[in-house]
């Protein structure tokens, strides 16, 4: 009988691998390098690239940086700039790695549409329907500095699974939170907000996190959050499996995304970018504060963050964003339908975007609108983008089938301009 149920739980795990993503019809061709004028890209104005790149070294605005660009599915541009790490002297290869944070959150979210598109679920469902703790949420009404304690009141609805994917649910940050009493609260409570090199998992955390109060009623602004370290469990709730094997078996590996991991395996440790900042002139690797720089290579490694935990390579996350271009597939597999594709990149939360007239926000990636086009630097209508803690940032111009990545490691910097510069000259580089 024990036998049985072993074969009956494989078994169902088999049929939840076998669902997610699909074979397609369609299969466009892997990311291979490819002459830039073969795709409409001039190589004269694409070595301008460079040449920012390799100032931006010299003059110590970054210690090092990867920089990768495509058009129409093929790699013009992968290099490799400075250094990995100064203190030891190490020069930085295009194919080393980088924590991207907040990149892992479009990659979250992509998981959680997949199980969406089997109907395990609505957008517009409570969070409490999966994750009970959530239950009659409280927003924040009075806090007191003296002894960090608070009062709340209760909020009018409860909190959905768009409005986790959105920002808009009311959920804090913690240390990063730019609320002050956000993130004394957090930290009394023990709640983990990007990554970490304890023994704690997701499911503890994010049990944790439900129990504090919101900013704000759910729905009704715009709040960075940790909706999507939610989400990560959400993931393990519905799926009933282990969240980083569920990113792996049903997007990593179909799509060869080998070198995307929570944690790295011991023979990938080497190809880790350190963290830097300047001191007194010189790049040093960054000390630990209230996170370790090293987890991704040590620790408990249990602590599957959805909202900033993975590290990547450029070339791995160029091929996540390449099947967002082709409409959810890559290589003939199917990870998203295209019109989940257009939902995600749809405005989802109306007018409350904050600062931003020339961008919106849909799930997990803020969305160029045409008055962002028309002002120039940032690409067409559609383009899509985000970047993340450590100073990486990425976009991608579904119009012109452009993606621009830029990899950096650094806290604490001042006077870098890369990024800016980066996009502008990609968009110049169009040569048809």
């Amino acid at each position: 009988m024990k036998r049985i149920l072993i074969f009956l739980a494989v078994f169902t795990v088999g049929f939840i691998n076998l669902e997610a993503q699909t074979k397609s019809i369609k299969k466009t061709p892997v990311l291979e390098e490819t002459l830039p004028e073969n795709v409409g890209i001039s190589s004269e104005r694409l070595s301008r690239i460079d040449k920012m790149c390799q100032q931006a070294v010299e003059q110590g605005e970054v210690p090092g940086m990867v920089t990768l660009v495509t058009r129409k599915g093929k790699i013009v541009q992968w290099k490799a700039f400075g250094m990995a790490d100064n203190t030891k002297g190490r020069k930085l290869k295009r194919d080393d790695i980088f924590r991207i944070a907040s990149q892992s959150k479009a990659i979250t979210s992509t998981a959680v549409m997949m199980l969406w598109e089997e109907g395990k679920f609505r957008l517009d469902d409570p969070i409490s329907k999966y994750i009970p703790e959530f239950k009659n949420p409280q927003i924040l009404k009075s806090f007191h500095y003296s002894d960090t304690t608070w009062t709340t009141q209760s909020a009018k609805s409860e909190i959905t699974i768009r409005q986790l994917l959105s920002h808009t649910s009311g959920i804090g940050y913690g240390m990063i939170d730019k609320d002050e009493r956000m993130k004394m609260i957090y930290q009394r409570a023990g709640v983990i907000d990007l990554f970490t090199t304890q023994n704690i998992t997701i499911k503890e955390s994010v049990k944790k996190l439900a129990k504090l109060p919101l900013h704000h009623e759910p729905g009704e602004d715009y709040t960075y959050s940790e909706g999507l370290d939610v989400l990560g469990y959400f993931i393990e709730v519905v799926s009933r499996m282990p969240f980083d094997e569920f990113l792996k078996t049903h997007i990593f590996d179909p799509m060869g995304m080998n070198d995307t991991h929570f944690y790295l395996p011991s023979e990938k440790e080497e190809r880790l970018v350190a963290v830097q900042h300047k001191v007194e002139g010189k790049w040093k690797k960054f000390p630990v504060t209230f996170y370790d720089t090293d987890y991704p290579a040590k620790g408990a490694q249990t602590f599957f963050s959805g909202g900033a935990g993975l590290s990547s390579t450029a070339k791995d996350y160029a091929t996540f964003l390449q099947m967002y271009l082709n409409g959810g597939e890559y290589n003939g597999v199917r990870i998203l339908s295209r019109k989940t594709v257009d939902v995600i990149l749809s405005n989802q939360i109306g007018n409350i975007w904050g600062d931003n007239p020339g961008s919106v926000f849909g799930l997990a990636f803020s969305v160029e609108t045409k008055l962002s086009e028309n002002r120039g630097g940032k690409g067409s209508e559609g383009t899509f983008g985000w970047g993340g803690y450590f100073n990486t940032q990425y976009f991608a111009d579904p119009k012109e089938n452009i993606i621009g990545i830029i990899m950096k490691q650094t806290q604490n910097t001042n006077e870098d301009e890369t990024e800016w510069k980066f996009r502008q000259l990609v968009f110049q580089c169009l040569d048809d």
